[in-house]
Order: structure tokens, then sequence, then C-alpha cells
């Protein structure tokens, strides 16, 4: 079966610039970069990045607000940031190079099991099995495992199977292969079973019980969450603030902003502004509604409002925010639900 499933891999592989080098750096930016998120999203991203830091030491002399700005829109920023530390740690203590084995990369900020076991494995070639959403899927078929994916138990069995099967010989080819195989073929819905290399032997194609795997445990609910940004603008100056907080979009930039358990309406936001002394009795100012926006994350629905608060008069700052000119903002790493509504003006 490994035989079978290399061939297929070196006639069908798409040509990937991660899959051309040995360089643990380049390796280990596209498997940051492509966590979570598709090929051709990630791309453009991982292109920009080696383009500007060409190496590890270079990435680490880069200051967090550059790194985040490049990553802005890719989603997920705890990734960027841990990317950035991890890359300032390789240079100060491991002088530059990274760790060869799957053990001593894990030591290391934002590299979990599949991220060290595909840079030991590509870059080294430490026979360590890759376990991602692809290979869990071709795994869970051709096995016929019913433990969950998103479990504890699931995670250590797909593992097992993953390092069971593995071409000790070649973990590079065959780790790449599976994941090939889960991409183009062994697809979540409508799996290309006839062109499979695999399906011989094949426990889901065999039983046609191809749509009962992987089998996943009841999702986490969704929670709700309302924002309502204020641009609070004095001429061609507007507001903004860091936020430093352990939410979603830590050390991104945004506009003064109220949450709510609920949508509120000109008259109850006007309160809360009030409460919060953005503006005060001898303020002149107009305050309009500008637009709305639903922006979906992993276990979060957010729905965000825009409003804008106009000064008659000069306003020389706003407690907790930081007074810039509005062309400036660009130079400033915002959440993508930010970026969709400046996008949109």
């Amino acid at each position: 079966m490994q035989k079978k499933l290399h061939n297929w891999y070196k006639k069908n592989k798409r040509d990937l610039p991660w899959r051309n080098t040995k360089d643990a750096y380049t390796i280990w930016l596209s498997e940051i970069i492509l966590q979570q998120t598709r090929i051709d999203q990630g791309l453009p991203y991982f292109n920009k990045f080696l383009l500007n830091y060409t190496t590890v030491i270079e990435l680490a002399n880069a200051t967090e607000k550059e790194i985040l700005k490049l990553w802005q829109g890719l989603g997920y920023y705890s990734r960027a940031r841990n990317m950035h530390q991890t890359a300032i740690k390789i240079k100060t203590e491991m002088g530059g190079n990274f760790p060869s084995t799957f053990d001593e990369l894990k030591k290391l900020k934002g590299i979990g099991d599949y991220t060290a076991a595909a840079v030991s494995s590509f870059a080294f070639g430490e026979a360590k099995a890759v376990v991602d959403g692809n290979v869990q899927r071709v795994l869970s078929r051709f096995f016929g495992i019913k433990n969950p994916i998103n479990s504890s138990i699931g995670k250590k069995v797909f593992f097992d199977a993953a390092q069971k099967f593995l071409d000790k010989k070649n973990p590079a080819l065959h780790n790449q292969a599976m994941m090939e195989l889960g991409s183009l073929v062994c697809k979540p819905q409508n799996p290309d079973c006839l062109n499979c290399p695999l399906q011989e032997a094949c426990f889901a194609f065999e039983n046609n019980l191809q749509t009962q795997f992987p089998v996943k445990a009841k999702k986490l609910k969704v929670r709700n969450r309302y924002f309502h940004y204020v641009l609070i603008q004095d001429k061609n100056k507007t507001f903004i603030r860091q936020r430093i907080e352990k939410d979603i979009w830590q050390n991104l930039f945004e506009f003064p902003m109220i949450e709510f358990d609920k949508k509120l309406n000109e008259i109850e936001l006007l309160e809360k502004i009030v409460a919060e002394k953005w503006i005060h009795k001898s303020d002149k100012f107009q305050f309009n509604y500008i637009t709305q926006f639903k922006h979906q994350l992993s276990h979060q629905t957010l729905f965000a409002s825009f409003w804008q608060l106009e000064f008659f008069t000069s306003k020389k700052n706003v407690i907790g925010f930081e007074k810039i000119n509005w062309n400036d903002l660009e130079k400033y790493a915002v959440p993508r639900l930010i970026e969709k509504f400046l996008e949109s003006r």
C-alpha cells in the first residue's frame, strides 16, 4: 500500500514552493501560515513573508507591529505572535538554527505535534508521522477508526495509526503523500475513491461508509458577541487603541468600541458613550450610523455596527485612545473585520 501511495503522489502532487526545499525555516513558515488556512489563501502570505524575511534571523529582527501588519487578514493572530517569538528564540538562543528533532521542536512556542512532525520529517528526515485534518480523514476511512477526531483519545489513536502506517525509510515522501491524498482524493465530500491508491484495502470503501468517517464529537456552542464601533473623528484625525486583553485579536488595533450583550440603538449607545466619558456636555458633535457587518470566527459570531462621532470643535483626547491622522491608519495592523469595513468605504 505504501508503494502505491508514493507512486500516486509522485505522479499527482502539486508543485508547491515549500516542497522543493529542505530548509527548516521555509518549511516551518509554510506550516505556520497554512494552519487552519487554505493553500490558495495562504500562498500569497507565504510569498510575502519569504520575500520580506528570507531567514529566521530577519524575521526575528522585525517588530511585532510589522509582523502583524503583514499577517493582516489571515486570521488567528496568535500564530503570528508565536511565530515571531519563536524566531527570536532561535536567533538568540540557538544560533539561528532550528532544532532537528520532534521533541526539541515541540518546546518552541506555537509548535505542536503536527508542525513538529512536519519540520522534523521534511527538513531532517526524522520518522515522525504528520497528522493533520487531511491525514485524519484518510486514516479514519482506511482503518475504519470510530474514535472522534476532535477528542483527546482520538488524537492518540490517530497518531499511533499514522506512526504505524508511516514508511520509516521515507518519512518526508510518505507524509506529503498522505496529506496530498486527503486534499485531492479523500475529500470531505464526494471522495474520488475510484482513483485512490489505497482503495483495495480501505475499510470505508469496502463497506460503502465513506460518509460516516471521520467521526466528530459534538461541536462547541457558538457564542454571539455584539461590537459597537465608534469612529471618533476630529477633522482629519481619528482615535484608535491596541487590544491588549487576552481575547481575540490581541495586540491588533481598533476604533473605540463598546461591547454589549445585544445590539444597541442610537440612544442606548450614546448613553454608553457618555458613561465611558468619550464625550462631555460641552462637546458639540454629530452622531451617525454608518453600517454593520456579521463576522464569523471559529466559535464566535460577531455582530458589529459602525457609527461616526464627529466633533465640531477640536477634541484633544479621548481617555484610553491614541489620536492619529486618518491617513496613517494603514500603518497599523487591524482585525479583518475592521479591514472589511475600511474596504467598504
